[in-house]
């Protein structure tokens, strides 16, 4: 008996598959074409587990779709610029290209070992200068067609990476690379028009109908419209040219339950303000060194400044609101400016109750109208009947909606205020001030202005010769690169040293892959062809922003001309999948404050008795399975598992693991399990295979059972592939292998049952675990590979159910069960079951009775 060497194998079928170019995508109008995209990995060193199971699903369906007679195109590539890269190559005195390009090697080279099917030959990585020299061409094309301008805007400042971050990159207040405490600063940045396309795209989700839907809930809110009321308030005591303070309301019908008014630390009053008054200087200081998402807002302790100034109420001039400015409010939402209602927002009631400002409810429930608020503010929905007590502009039971509508009338009515429609969704500032990303390609002329670079000059590339010994960005300290003629009037002019944020490389990635070396951002006879992603695969982490900057380029995209009117959604299905966890090992250290040191599990032995440190014994306290992560050092490395078990080990554990959108948990268990199953599998072949080289056709019950199984499975396995349970599609074939392993090759027609069941599994798993199922398909004669072989197909006979599998039991427990015709009678079946070995030894003779109860159950009474 000869043992399955994945050693062996594994490497031979991957160099078949690239002598053979099996996986290289060309356009062939004669087929129907598929296009499956996995998120693009950042080349930080090496893959983790993450990375073989996003690229594992990608493969099992571009596999399948190429079996089903596809055209399939399944590229990879690499979102290469980034800040990492800068620091990694500061730390390491090299340049971030290097350094870069040494990881992508490293990463692919692992990658190659999954077995992955993917077209080489359109690789790229977003730093090659023919990527981004195309990005550049469209950053042109989009400034020429309006949908890119500079603005002054407040920004995240890391002021020790000295670059502006995403709210996203601010955790807690701090820098999430850095650790530093992030400022507020003002800026003039590059912005795309996002906001341009709010409406659109917020009505296009609707037709995103195979994307799950917690994503496109996450898209709704992030665009987040909502109607309102604009309108003033008449201040007093302002400094000139701020006689009034515009505030936008999503709830104008609790105006009369306003306590205050309030301004961000950005907003233009404000910072007027703090020019006379070195208090509230320190106090919008202090704000703008603070996290400036709303989630880090909303977490933070309310906190205000009293300005001494107020605003007339609109409904009565007599009412005069305190003006205060307070940590919490976003100046670019809205005006920068509210009201605040506590009684209905547990904000501003927070706030209210540390500075001693008035509460007045405004509607309570529609059940208990006696109630009011006192630490807990009442928000109900909008759609829910509340009972107005102080509503404007009337009392009664209504809905929120209702009473909204009816305030913005009112307003409009009375001449004060306007009902308009916003957006929560802002323009995209796309500028960075470092080194490692696409160059802007604008110049900036003292007698021209901002001038786009000539295309004929693309790419702008990217000095080699910089320095990272001094903080800051190394194009600002680089005269010879900075410093340019103008485009326009060939006069002295300076570069535009600021680089474009990285969310904008892996926001068109998918449109270059359709034509990588064509000489504009895409071919559009190509595009035409591959277009759209018909299955894009990756974590959920991107459902918003990435997804949604990928949704506007792909319509900027349309507008200048470099994709076809059929992209403007580039993705057609969309599938997140779950996170790979394992258990962490840790020992608190000896400081004050217990920090943990953190141990990988090669470190560790866990036994009965706990887990020990295999270097000093000392024990270790093992906590929740959790994300792998290198801060844990609960990362297991791929290539060590497929050194020992093989990259198809890998693959069938990941997938069989749990449900694809859900976490699954590494264990080494399971790792085992997996590598001894693919082993029984190669058995069951290899132990067989004399009998198996020309079998004869045949009848017996158990033959007949086998073939039935075998394509109840092929259909099985075919709708879960469809459907993306690629768990149940592996538990079938662990049936199917179950019953062939217990089959009796003596009975007529077995044999040839036996082989036709691994000739299916051959095809079936050949997207799970190409490199075996080639190995079976070779071993058993199939011509050419099993990779090009056509899918399967279902026998419709032999899915129709003639035969019921029944327990049977000996004095109440069971022992056995047995396959029977449907129209077998209570002789035959009881023939058969007391025929069963594991029967017989239980019973001392002839049985005292035999109950059949048809189609269910056969009871033996020993």
């Amino acid at each position: 008996m000869a043992r399955y060497d994945h050693r062996e194998s594994e490497p031979k079928w991957r160099e078949a598959w690239a002598e053979a170019g099996a996986f290289t995508a060309e356009v062939n109008p004669d087929l129907p074409k598929y296009y499956v995209l996995e998120m693009f990995p950042y080349p930080s060193g090496r893959i983790h587990m993450g990375h073989v199971r996003n690229y594992t699903m990608g493969d099992v369906v571009a596999r399948y779709k190429k079996s089903r007679g596809f055209n399939v195109l399944h590229p990879m590539g690499w979102d290469a610029f980034g800040l990492p890269a800068e620091n990694a190559a500061a730390e390491r005195k090299t340049h971030p290209g290097k350094w870069t390009y040494e990881n992508i090697e490293t990463m692919k080279g692992q990658l190659k070992l999954l077995g992955l099917s993917l077209d080489w030959s359109r690789e790229f990585a977003t730093c090659d200068p023919e990527y981004y020299a195309q990005q550049q061409r469209m950053f042109i094309d989009m400034l020429e067609a309006g949908l890119v301008y500079r603005k002054a805007s407040v920004v995240n400042w890391d002021p020790v990476d000295m670059t502006v971050l995403a709210n996203e990159q601010v955790e807690n207040g701090r820098g999430w690379r850095s650790g530093a405490l992030v400022e507020r600063r003002e800026l003039t940045q590059w912005f795309f028009k996002i906001s341009d396309m709010a409406d659109e795209l917020l009505s296009a989700i609707d037709t995103l109908e195979d994307w799950p839907d917690k994503v496109r809930l996450m898209q709704r809110n992030w665009i987040g419209k909502s109607r309102g009321l604009q309108f003033s308030f008449e201040t007093i005591g302002a400094p000139e040219g701020f006689e009034t303070l515009d505030v936008y309301t999503t709830r104008p019908d609790t105006l009369l339950g306003a306590g205050f008014a309030a301004i961000s630390p950005d907003h233009p009053l404000s910072r007027q303000l703090e020019k006379d008054n070195p208090e509230l200087k320190a106090f919008n200081d202090e704000c703008r060194r603070s996290g400036t998402s709303e989630e880090a807002l909303e977490k933070a302790e309310k906190r205000g400044f009293d300005t001494g100034l107020k605003v007339k109420h609109p409904l009565d001039p007599n009412w005069e609101l305190p003006v205060w400015v307070a940590n919490f409010i976003l100046m670019d939402y809205g005006t920068g400016a509210i009201f605040g209602c506590p009684a209905h927002d547990q904000r501003d009631l927070d706030f209210s109750r540390k500075y001693g400002l008035p509460v007045k409810d405004v509607f309570v429930p529609a059940d208990s109208p006696d109630s009011r608020v006192e630490n807990e503010a009442y928000v109900p929905l909008k759609t829910e009947k509340v009972q107005y007590i102080n509503g404007w502009p009337e009392n009664g039971l209504m809905t929120g909606e209702q009473g909204v509508n009816a305030a913005i009338d009112a307003a409009e009515a009375a001449g004060f205020g306007t009902g308009v429609e916003k957006f929560r969704l802002r323009d995209w500032g796309v500028s960075r001030q470092r080194y490692w990303g696409c160059p802007i390609p604008v110049l900036h002329c003292d007698n021209c202005g901002v001038v786009p670079e000539s295309r004929d000059n693309l790419p702008v590339r990217l000095p080699e010769d910089v320095s990272f010994d001094k903080p800051g960005n190394p194009l600002d300290r680089h005269p010879t690169w900075r410093d340019a003629p103008c485009p326009k009037c060939g006069g002295a002019a300076r570069r535009e040293t600021d680089t474009m944020d990285t969310f904008v490389d892996s926001s068109w990635y998918f449109a270059r892959f359709t034509a990588p070396r064509a000489e504009t951002p895409t071919d559009m006879d190509a595009a035409d062809y591959w277009m759209n992603v018909d299955q894009y695969i990756g974590g959920v982490e991107h459902a918003i922003l990435h997804l949604l900057y990928s949704r506007f380029f792909a319509r900027a995209m349309q507008k200048t001309g470099h994709l076809p009117a059929k992209a403007s959604e580039p993705f057609n299905a969309l599938f997140t999948q779950g996170m790979v966890c394992h258990q962490t090992f840790s020992i608190p250290g000896p400081d004050a404050e217990g920090k943990k040191e953190w141990y990988t599990p090669e470190e560790v032995e866990v036994s009965e008795g706990g887990a020990t440190l295999k270097a000093t014994g000392e024990k270790v306290f093992v906590g929740p399975s959790i994300k792998m992560s290198k801060s844990k050092r609960n990362v297991v490395d791929p290539e060590d598992i497929i050194d020992r078990y093989g990259a198809d080990t890998a693959r069938w554990f990941i997938l069989s693991d749990s449900p694809p959108e859900r976490d699954v948990e590494w264990t080494a268990a399971g790792a085992e399990a997996a590598s001894r199953f693919l082993n029984r599998l190669w058995r069951l072949w290899d132990e067989n295979s004399a009998a198996l080289a020309a079998p004869e056709a045949g009848d017996s019950p158990a033959a007949a059972a086998l073939r039935r199984q075998t394509h109840k499975t092929i259909e099985g396995v075919t709708q879960d592939i469809e459907g993306f349970t690629f768990n149940k599609a592996i538990a079938r074939v662990h049936e199917l292998v179950n019953a062939a392993g217990k089959l009796d090759l003596s009975q007529p027609g077995a044999a040839f049952a036996l082989r036709e069941c691994l000739e299916v599994i051959s095809r079936i798993t050949a997207p799970m675990i190409p490199h075996l199922a080639e190995e079976l398909h070779a071993a058993m004669g199939g011509t050419g590979l099993v990779t090009g072989a056509a899918w399967p197909e279902a026998d419709p006979a032999l899915l129709v159910e003639d035969s019921v599998t029944l327990p049977v039991q000996v004095n109440g427990k069971r022992r056995a069960e047995v396959t029977v015709p449907k129209t077998a009678t209570k002789e035959e079946i009881e023939a058969l079951a007391l025929a069963e070995p594991n029967v017989a030894k239980f019973i001392d003779g002839t049985p005292k009775k035999v109950i059949v109860v048809p189609g269910r159950i056969v009871n033996v009474v020993a």
